[in-house]
């Protein structure tokens, strides 16, 4: 049974915005990171931005610094990544993770147990 669901992704044009969903069903997600991946076609899976456990502790990529940001809607067990200013190099699909038993974040695909299926985020003209 899927644990985690991702969506928000979609086709837009260069310089323009998303905000991604990363939906929980099992997992309260208030107590574990929840991280942002992506994987391009034909490239290895990297992280885009984490979040832990402890206000305001947020990580991003230096390829979305300032134009990125992840936060928490406890209330509705989802957490979200705004993204603004898309490029194509953006272009992805994207995954949200925790790792559970753990508060902090990690930079590791690895390190994270529980993935969703993904969304597609493709950025043209």
């Amino acid at each position: 049974q899927e644990q985690l669901e991702e969506s928000g992704g979609g086709l837009v044009q260069p310089g323009g915005s998303l905000r991604l969903s990363c939906r929980a069903t099992e997992i309260n997600l208030e107590y574990t990171p929840v991280g942002w991946f992506r994987q391009a076609l034909g490239k290895e899976r990297e992280v885009v931005s984490c979040v832990s456990t402890t206000v305001g502790s947020e990580y991003y990529a230096d390829s979305v610094k300032g134009r990125f940001a992840i936060s928490r809607d406890n209330a509705k067990n989802t957490v979200y990544l705004q993204m603004n200013s898309l490029s194509p190099e953006d272009t992805a699909v994207y995954y949200c993770a925790t790792r559970l038993t753990f508060h902090r974040c990690s930079v590791l695909a690895g390190d994270f147990s529980n993935w969703g299926q993904g969304t597609q985020v493709t950025v043209s003209s």
